[in-house]
């Protein structure tokens, strides 16, 4: 007898999810174009899930995704230090220079390489079993331009130039996201979009300047980093740009999305949503602003946002297919981190299951935080050549100062596994054939010990917190997050003045994150050395630049003024009104570039590959360098570009190309640096594009902003104009 059965519609139902799940869904085939991975994913969702994966966690448990947090990483993963990142669970990791340090390096390679440490040992703490903490989306590089030495976060970003900058957010961006050709090791998310650079009333006050300077200067780096450096995530910043707030800027969607290609994670910053309301008063109703937000193109919320949004959808401000268009981004990403693709496709699905010990143990990574460390110093002063120092010819040294026995972390610095402070690297080098005496200030006894010794060195700088709660400064000369400074003068010079009067063989050591105006120390301190704060290897790299095993190569990223009157007000974002080296006016206590060393370079015979420059197209520039002292040593060989015919307002000088070269004594090396064509265009805004005009420039080639060594005038050509004769 035949049987019959039927089958009502739950079951239909139930029989075609289990069909799914047999099955499973396009979205886990890896083979599948991203689009329609994440197009699979959304139409799975619910309006609540869809919700939900508007936060920095775009879990759907239902489906069996598992997305990634953010952690903070700007030079080393946070999951620790002074902001407890590590939520009282601190996990050590290894910690360079701040990103002000690294960027004094003005190399590349370095910063790379430190990048890749940094994401190896996100993706260990994220996969490990041991630790399964942390988050694969990294906040770094900082992609904002240091216009003003009083910026509180001075700290975080790679200083003034705005070229300089995107080659160094590209070079990081690359070392954490990795070569693979598929998949990232982590995921780069730059900070904060867009001209973010004063604290104080950072949450309503509005960045304002022209569309040249917003094509030309303040958006470089980020456009640097999204289209040459692939990263496809970033933050929008607290302030407004012309009035209106940057969480709901449309050059989020017009520029960065539509020109540039982001089609990732663009989130808010902690608070931003509120603060709409709050203080920017933009809005008066947070649902309101919510919606706006998600129009605008924000796709993660740091902030209180689930209510604000499932109101403005009720109250049909929001609809779900406006949620739906940015939560793609933030599948794509975590598709790119390969966290929805079997393991065995992932080349970094194995980080934290095979190491033996925790990475950063390794020697590598200290050899690594050790060398970034070392290139970053940068030697301000060094007459007579008091340094480096000779511990053959010295019987005792005399370490002085509040920053000599310390190595303080800053605010998104994670906890380092060891920290080697300048007196504790001192103390190594010289260990039983030089006695080391210490004394944090100079009172009585101390200077009984100064005085007697052979060389004093004076370790002083800014305390990275303030040492005080978040937004508080008692020393105005310091800032922070939240608090910008109000003086670039350093109370501690009466200590080095005391100190070099009772010892004149004094070496002043300034640790700090911002530029100072030492106008004293300068002018009589025989020696200075600058380094930032925060590197487990501080005081070892410190010790070997003062006794010579390495010699200085490190520049600086900002210009130091010689006090506040060269400056123009704080809020005043035109940087035409003498801001930065490219229009700086007078003479600065040290420029752009600057930095010394234990031997001399000669420059000689500049060439290009051709007289003229088309639009189109681009020359190299050759210069031969030689060591021309008898240790070796770096140069970092700078080339800077002015327009002599142009139609338009145009920088003093601007940088365009760089290299930083080892060379032996005596050695000469030809350094060739590429100089493209579109590097030279300015913003049309008429025609609302780059353009590059018929001009002439000249180009410069030395050690610093102001050391100019050799140039040559070429000619730069549109298509449709004849070539001129080579000059």
């Amino acid at each position: 007898m035949q049987r019959c059965f039927l089958v009502t519609v739950p079951a239909l139902f139930f029989l075609g999810v289990l069909t799914d799940v047999l099955a499973g869904y396009p979205f886990e085939d890896p083979n599948l174009p991203i689009e329609q991975r994440v197009d699979n994913i959304v139409s799975l969702m619910t309006l609540d899930e869809k919700i939900r994966c508007l936060g920095t966690d775009p879990n759907v448990p239902r489906l069996g995704i598992r997305g990634s947090r953010h952690i903070e990483g700007l030079h080393g993963v946070a999951m620790g230090g002074p902001g407890d990142w590590g939520r009282k669970r601190p996990v050590p990791t290894t910690q360079f220079p701040q990103a002000i340090g690294m960027a004094e390096t003005w190399d590349t390679d370095v910063i790379k390489q430190a990048g890749a440490v940094e994401g190896y040992e996100a993706r260990y703490l994220f996969q490990s079993d041991k630790y399964h903490r942390g988050g694969l989306v990294v906040r770094a590089p900082n992609a904002d331009i240091g216009r003003d030495p009083r910026w509180g976060r001075t700290e975080e970003c790679y200083g003034e130039d705005p070229y300089f900058n995107g080659t160094l957010a590209v070079a990081f961006i690359k070392g954490l996201q990795g070569d693979h050709p598929r998949y990232w090791q982590t995921a780069a998310l730059l900070k904060h979009f867009l001209a973010n650079s004063n604290e104080n009333g950072r949450g309503h006050t509005s960045s304002n300047f022209d569309e040249r300077l917003l094509r030309e200067y303040y958006s470089v780096a980020f456009r640097m980093g999204i289209v040459e450096g692939g990263a496809r995530a970033y933050m929008a910043a607290y302030n407004a740009y012309n009035g209106i707030p940057c969480t709901v800027q449309p050059i989020l969607k017009n520029i960065t999305i539509n020109e540039w290609g982001q089609d990732g994670i663009i989130c808010t910053d902690a608070g931003g949503l509120r603060l709409m309301v709050s203080d920017h008063k933009y809005y008066s109703d947070i649902n309101v602003a919510a919606a706006a937000a998600v129009k605008a193109g924000i796709s993660q919320f740091l902030d209180r946002f689930s209510d604000p949004v499932h109101n403005a959808v009720k109250n049909n401000l929001l609809t779900e297919a406006d949620i739906d268009k940015v939560i793609k981004g933030n599948f794509r990403v975590m598709i790119r981190l390969g966290l929805l693709d079997p393991p065995a496709d992932n080349p970094y699905a194995n980080i934290g299951k095979t190491e033996t010990e925790a990475p950063w143990l390794w020697d590598k990574h200290k050899a690594l935080a050790r060398l970034v460390t070392q290139k970053s110093i940068v030697l301000l002063k060094n007459k007579n050549n008091l340094l480096p120092l000779d511990k053959d010819k010295l019987k005792s040294i005399a370490v002085v100062g509040p920053r000599a026995d310390e190595v303080l972390l800053d605010w998104y610095s994670g906890t380092p596994p060891y920290t080697v402070s300048p007196l504790d690297g001192i103390k190594r080098k010289v260990a039983g054939r030089v006695t080391v005496n210490y004394a944090a200030d100079a009172n009585e006894t101390a200077m009984k010990m100064i005085r007697s010794a052979d060389v004093a060195i004076v370790c002083v700088g800014n305390h990275t917190t303030c040492d005080a709660n978040f937004g508080k400064c008692p020393n105005p000369e310091e800032g922070k997050e939240a608090v910008d400074r109000k003086y670039i003068t350093l109370k501690q010079e009466e200590l080095i003045k005391k100190i070099y009067r009772a010892n004149p063989n004094t070496i002043v050591v300034l640790i700090c994150n911002f530029p100072y105006a030492i106008t004293w120390t300068q002018d009589n301190v025989p020696a200075i050395v600058h380094i930032t704060h925060n590197s487990q290897e501080l005081g070892n790299a410190l010790a070997d630049v003062l006794f010579g095993d390495y010699n200085p190569a490190g520049r600086l990223v900002q210009t130091w003024p010689r006090a506040l009157n060269q400056l123009p007000p704080m809020m005043d974002y035109d940087i035409r009104k003498g801001r930065t080296y490219m229009y700086f006016k007078g003479e600065p206590l040290y420029p752009f570039g600057y930095g010394l060393s234990y031997t001399t370079f000669k420059y000689s015979n500049l060439r290009t590959t051709s007289d003229g420059i088309p639009e189109n197209g681009q020359i190299t520039v050759s210069v031969d360098v030689q060591n021309a002292g008898s240790r070796a040593g770096d140069e970092v060989v700078q080339m800077y570009v002015q327009h002599l015919d142009s139609k338009v307002q145009r920088p003093i000088k601007e940088l365009k190309g760089f290299k930083r070269v080892t060379l032996q004594p005596n050695e000469t090396q030809t350094v060739q640096i590429p100089l493209k064509a579109d590097l030279l265009a300015y913003w049309n805004a008429d025609m609302h594009k780059f353009v590059v005009e018929n001009d002439k420039i000249k180009i410069m080639l030395g050690g610093s902003s102001a050391d100019i060594k050799l140039g040559k005038t070429v000619d730069v050509v549109q298509a449709d104009v004849p070539n001129r004769q080579p000059r």
